[in-house]
């Protein structure tokens, strides 16, 4: 049997838990895939994160099947997590908040699986650059 071809792959950005049907459908729709068996794979595969946001990336076969493929949530959303607020809405000149090295650490160590590296103290300085577009200030310890 020949592998299988795809037809159709895209990366969706959706609650955890709870996903938007009008996300999907819009996203899915043309596919002409089961939109309600995607909401439910993925409901029940991020039930645990409930309240974060979790891409996936989705890929759709010719014969219709579909594949889920979960990420990490986005260093953003992680770093606005971490300092219980919103970043900057004028990085450079405005301060968001302090990220102390720990918190940056728990966000490099989460983010860890979707970088390209393996060193913590690399995914630190990424997620850290990150976190100054965004108008956040990284605590010298």
């Amino acid at each position: 049997m020949p592998p299988k071809r795809k037809v159709f792959q895209t990366t969706v950005n959706l609650e955890a838990g709870n996903a938007s049907m009008a996300e999907l459908g819009k996203t899915l729709g043309p596919t002409g895939v089961n939109v309600i068996g995607v909401k439910r794979e993925y409901d029940e595969a991020t039930a645990a994160q409930r309240g974060d946001v979790v891409p996936v990336v989705i890929t759709v076969h010719e014969d219709r099947s579909v594949v889920l493929r979960y990420k990490t949530p986005p260093t953003s959303f992680l770093i606005r997590k971490a300092l219980g607020g919103k970043g900057s809405s004028r990085p450079g000149h405005e301060s968001a908040g302090v990220l102390t090295r720990e918190q940056l650490r728990a966000v490099a160590s989460r983010k860890l699986p979707d970088l390209n590296t393996d060193d913590v103290d690399t995914a630190m300085r990424i997620v850290a650059g990150t976190a100054r577009s965004m108008g956040v200030t990284i605590a010298d310890d």
